[in-house]
Formats: C-alpha cells, structure tokens, sequence
C-alpha cells in the first residue's frame, strides 16, 4: 500500500512535494484554529489555498485552480468579518435563520454552475469526477460563508464535503490531499460537537 502511495510521487519535483507538505500543514492548522476561533484560521488557511493555486497551476486543473481563487477571496471576507467592529468585540457562534438557510442554497447554486462555467472556458471534456467536484465546491464555498458569519451548520457541510473529496483526490492521485481531508473529516467532527456545546452554554 505504501509503495502505491509513494509511486505518485516518483517523478515529482522536490518544490511540489514542499509545497504540498506545506498546504498540508497549513490546512490542518486552520481547521484547528477554525476549531478554536481563533482568528489564525484566516492566514493559515490563505497560505493553504495560495499554495494549491499554484499546484493546481501547475498540474493543468484549471478549473479547480480558479475556484481555489474563489475561496481565497471568501478567506479574505471571512478575515474581515471575524475582526470587523461592527460585529461587536466578538463574533459568536449562532445557528443560521431561514434567510441565511434561503442565502445557502443560491450560495450553493451559484458557486456550481460557475464551477461548471469555469470548466467549459477550459474546454474540459466533464466526466463523473468532475461532476463531484461541481457539487463540493457548491458545498465548500456556502460552508466557508457559513463559518465567516460563525453558523454552527458550516460544520455539517464540511464533514459532508470532505467525505465526498476523500476519494476523489485518491482518484487523481494527490494522496496527500487525500490524507489532508481524511483529517479535515476527525476536526471537523470535534469542531462540530465543540461549537455545539458552546452554543448550548449561551443558550441556557
């Protein structure tokens, strides 16, 4: 199993595998800090973003590396507003209200069908993965909005999405990632259950 893994990475540079050990890092420690609410959720998971960028670049997705675009700029307004003044001295964690449940799902519409545009500008021949890819990024783009507004439900659209994810960077051979969101999946469950139970402790 080892030798199968490892065999991805025979023929890649010595910058690649860096780089990913680095958004591997990077990315585990902004679900950690997203965990904690700590504002270092923000940068760490802009260096991971940035670093895939320049993977997916480099490894012709094309369409993947422009919505990786996209979730840098979310990581950007998720920054702001964590430290905004006008959200009071701090953001606190609350559940989504029904107008925030409508905004989700155009959220979620929106962010496929321009995964799906993005695609087609690149003349991408669209088979099952990417289909995949299409419906995740519908569901990490409206998780990243959710969790910039600090709504509990941002967790339950990653747990689903990293699921979803794990095996299709195992399919195209990242491993690494695959590994990363195998991870991400463990964190998140304890991010979930961690936010619930402060949330309870408000409530009551």
């Amino acid at each position: 199993m080892f030798e199968f893994l490892f065999d991805q990475y025979k023929y890649a540079s010595t910058t690649q595998i860096v780089l990913e050990f680095l958004a591997f890092v990077f990315g585990i420690a902004s679900v950690f800090y997203a965990k904690k609410e700590n504002i270092l959720v923000y940068p760490t998971g802009l260096v991971t973003t940035v670093i895939t960028v320049y993977l997916l670049y480099k490894a012709k997705y094309f369409a993947d590396m422009t919505i990786n675009i996209y979730y840098s700029v979310m990581s950007v307004y998720g920054w702001y507003k964590w430290t905004s003044k006008s959200n009071g001295p701090n953001l606190e964690i609350t559940r989504t209200t029904n107008r925030e449940k409508v905004i989700g799902v155009l959220l979620f519409i929106a962010t496929a069908l321009i995964t799906y545009l993005v695609y087609n500008f690149f003349d991408y021949k669209l088979e099952i993965p990417n289909y995949i890819d299409i419906f995740t990024s519908g569901l990490f783009f409206t998780a990243m909005w959710y969790m910039a507004l600090k709504k509990i439900e941002n967790w339950t659209l990653w747990i689903i999405g990293d699921c979803i994810v794990v095996p299709l960077f195992a399919y195209r051979g990242l491993w690494m990632l695959s590994l990363q969101y195998l991870i991400f999946i463990i964190l998140a469950i304890m991010a979930y259950l961690e936010w619930k139970r402060t949330l309870q402790q408000k409530i009551i």
